[in-house]
């Protein structure tokens, strides 16, 4: 499909908007005429070297009583590390732990970099990143590590 310039502008536009590809096919149908598939959409914004944002998941407060009473899953976050770091590093854990380990979760490291965790019945702690090579920041680490430790002590371990 091509686009002229001040067509690719406004779905550029959309994009930072934080439209989702379902919204864009239909402002593309509504705005400019064109009637795409959603597939046609998706190609669309690939061949514009577009990324359409995730949507940020929403932060939840939890009141002081409920932090203290035990839950399925326990959130603990520090505040930001590094210069420049726009959050800070959220640490969950699971209800089930994953084979072979004792207990695991999941956490989020200020740039928004996410991994699971886990640790083993000796005592190791291991780190899968979803970013295949990505290593965090070490202001994180340490959050992440404190964090941890809270929520473990929090659990009884």
């Amino acid at each position: 499909m091509n686009l002229d310039e001040s067509q690719r502008q406004k779905v550029a536009a959309w994009i930072a908007e934080g439209a989702k590809l379902s919204e864009i096919q239909s402002r593309l149908t509504l705005e400019l005429g064109l009637k795409l598939t959603y597939m046609e959409v998706r190609f669309l914004v690939d061949d514009l070297k577009l990324t359409p944002k995730d949507p940020e998941p929403p932060k939840v407060a939890v009141p002081v009583a409920e932090a203290a009473k035990p839950a399925d899953k326990k959130s603990t976050s520090s505040p930001a590390g590094p210069a420049g770091a726009t959050g800070g590093v959220s640490v969950t854990v699971d209800q089930l732990a994953r084979p072979g380990a004792i207990v695991s979760g999941k956490v989020a490291f200020s740039d928004g970099q996410q991994a699971d965790w886990y640790l083993d019945q000796t005592g190791r702690l291991g780190v899968l990143p979803k970013q295949q090579g990505y290593k965090p920041a070490a202001a994180d680490v340490q959050q992440f590590q404190s964090a941890l430790q809270n929520e473990i002590a929090r659990m009884g371990f």
